[in-house]
């Protein structure tokens, strides 16, 4: 699969190479965060890795080297999504990033990862991050909830009080406590980052494909998450009709204090 030339606003790119799909999250000027047509870009990537069985292993990463991805637009997605376009982010109440994925996904993370960037990587398998990365799910600071299925896999993954120290406080984390707390599975130096998740990648490659998707498979589906992202969904929107769902990012954009009116 060919690159594509590059558009104003981000792109999402798709390529493969000796089996191994490499997704990229391409709009470093702008921390890779994530506009509407990027989601359904990334979304497209997954279904294009998903239909070719000659896909063993996808490397996902950010360009730039600055950012993984500091989630979506504030500009453009809230707005929409607060106006009750959920579907722009969430066309499928039980299913988040990669949740009907079996090809293994591994994360080469540099620089920062929060908000809609850190829900992407709990969809991931396999997680090698920058000594200097950060994470976090500030969305609470700025009236919103993380509704990309936080509130279900970042329990799973790292457990109750990590999980809800992170999500009720809205504060980042280094990469050390990341990967104390088993959020990220390896530490590297920052330029070694996606050269140590593509040699990954080779990895597990190498291993009979239809035992390592079966594997994914089993450990995906015996979580039955679907109810779980269902009950995100439906608690999300009564957090998105709010008024301060609209000040919160208005603020952030702002560079000034929320006045939040709790409703």
């Amino acid at each position: 699969m060919e690159h594509q030339p590059p558009r104003p606003g981000g792109r999402v790119t798709l390529e493969v190479v000796d089996g191994i799909a490499e997704i990229v999250l391409d709009r470093p000027s702008a921390h890779n965060a994530l506009t509407v047509t990027m989601i359904g870009e990334l979304a497209a990537a997954v279904d294009a890795v998903r239909r070719d069985d000659d896909v063993r292993a996808v490397v996902l990463r950010g360009a730039g080297g600055r950012a993984f991805s500091a989630g979506g637009d504030l500009g453009e997605l809230i707005p929409r999504l607060t106006a009750g376009e959920l579907e722009v982010l969430i066309p499928d109440p039980t299913r988040r990033f990669f949740s009907d994925l079996y090809v293994p996904v591994i994360a080469a993370v540099e620089g920062i990862c929060v908000a809609g960037g850190l829900e992407i990587l709990l969809g991931t398998d396999i997680r090698i991050a920058s000594t200097t990365a950060t994470f976090g799910l500030p969305e609470v600071r700025w009236g919103l909830v993380p509704g990309g299925g936080s509130h279900v896999r970042l329990f799973q993954q790292v457990g109750w009080a990590p999980a809800m120290q992170m999500l009720l406080t809205g504060e980042s984390i280094d990469a050390s406590h990341a990967h104390r707390i088993g959020l990220v599975g390896e530490l590297v130096e920052p330029e070694k980052v996606v050269e140590r998740a593509w040699e990954v990648a080779r990895q597990v490659a190498r291993n009979a494909p239809v035992a390592v998707r079966t594997a994914k498979e089993i450990a995906v589906r015996a979580w039955s998450n679907e109810a779980r992202f269902a009950l995100e969904t439906d608690l999300n929107r009564r957090v998105l009709a709010t008024d301060d769902a609209r000040e919160g990012p208005a603020a952030f954009t702002e560079r000034r204090a929320p006045h939040y009116r709790n409703r």
